[in-house]
C-alpha cells in the first residue's frame, strides 16, 4: 500500500492506493497523522476509490487512525470506498462507526457543516 496527502480547504485528503494490510504501514500512517495533528490540522478524508483490497488489519489501521484523529479534537471521515470496502464496513458494523460519503467533496464539504 501506499498514500499521498494533499490539502484541500479545510482538510487533507488521504488517498490510499493497492491492498491495506495493516503492518508496517500502519506505523506510517500513524506518524503522518501526528505530523498533521502537531501542525494544528485535524481534520482528515482518507479516500479509498484506488484500493483493491482490505484486510482485519487494514480496518484495524483505519480504526486506530480515526481515533488517533478524535482524540486530537478532529475526525477522520471515509470517501470513495468500493462496493467491496463498503460491504466489509457493513459486515463488521463499522459502517456506523465511520462518518462515509461518495466522493472526496463531499467528506471534505462536511467538515463545514
Amino acid at each position: 500500500m501506499s498514500f499521498k496527502i494533499s490539502e484541500r480547504y479545510n482538510s487533507n485528503v488521504i488517498e490510499f492506493k493497492g491492498n491495506v494490510m495493516g503492518g508496517p504501514d500502519a506505523a506510517k500512517l500513524n506518524e503522518t497523522l501526528h505530523e498533521l495533528i502537531d501542525k494544528g490540522q485535524k481534520n482528515v478524508v482518507v479516500d479509498l476509490s484506488k484500493v483493491s483490497f482490505m484486510n482485519s488489519s487494514g480496518l484495524g489501521m483505519l480504526i486506530g487512525a480515526l481515533t488517533t484523529m478524535r482524540n486530537a479534537g478532529g475526525d477522520l471521515r471515509i470517501a470513495n470506498a468500493t462496493d467491496k470496502i463498503e460491504s466489509l464496513l457493513i459486515v463488521t458494523k463499522l459502517i456506523t462507526v465511520f462518518k462515509h460519503y461518495k466522493s472526496v467533496d463531499a467528506a471534505v464539504a462536511s467538515f463545514d457543516a
